[in-house]
């Protein structure tokens, strides 16, 4: 596939995805970035605003999965708690975590989306693979190393601009 930076949706947040947009676009699943995507990486527990809307998510037939580079318990346990699906150590922005998830779900590429914060990773990782990329506004770059990365992806944001999702 393409090697491309530019997500193919944008976001402010997860919450402002919802099973109508996708479907409209024969989406079938939506693959999920854990960490500033979900949660902050400072903690396990999410906002009420995004612990319903996984909820209404699930309630409303849309497959979700966890793909995460994280090695840490707390997203499996996470996914525990809301009955998700997950893939952990995906090694995105390579093929290794997508692929898993697309072969567990017996779909094709075009009909799952990635939702995450990281150009680098997340949306690299699902343009590389024939996902829809939906970048979401990371929850708080709480470091300076993710203050850094963000100001290196402005330029691809910018670029992406017009592809934000209207509600």
């Amino acid at each position: 596939m393409a090697l491309s930076f530019l997500p193919t949706m944008m976001a402010d947040a997860v919450t402002d995805i919802n099973p109508n947009m996708l479907r409209k676009r024969g989406i079938r699943l939506l693959m999920l970035d854990f960490d500033n995507t979900l949660v902050p990486y400072t903690t396990s527990v999410p906002t009420v605003e995004v612990s319903n809307w996984l909820k209404a998510m699930q309630q409303d037939g849309m497959a979700l999965c966890v793909v995460s580079n994280s090695r840490k318990p707390r997203v499996k346990v996470f996914c525990q708690e809301y009955g998700l699906n997950c893939i952990t150590h995906a090694r995105k922005p390579f093929s290794k975590g997508i692929r898993q998830c697309l072969q567990q779900y017996g779909l094709s590429p075009e009909e799952c989306a990635l939702a995450g914060d990281q150009i680098y990773t997340d949306t690299l990782g699902a343009n590389c693979q024939g996902v829809n990329s939906i970048l979401i506004k990371a929850i708080h770059n709480h470091n300076i190393w993710l203050k850094l990365r963000h100001v290196a992806e402005l330029p691809w944001i910018a670029m992406a601009s017009k592809r934000r999702i209207n509600q």
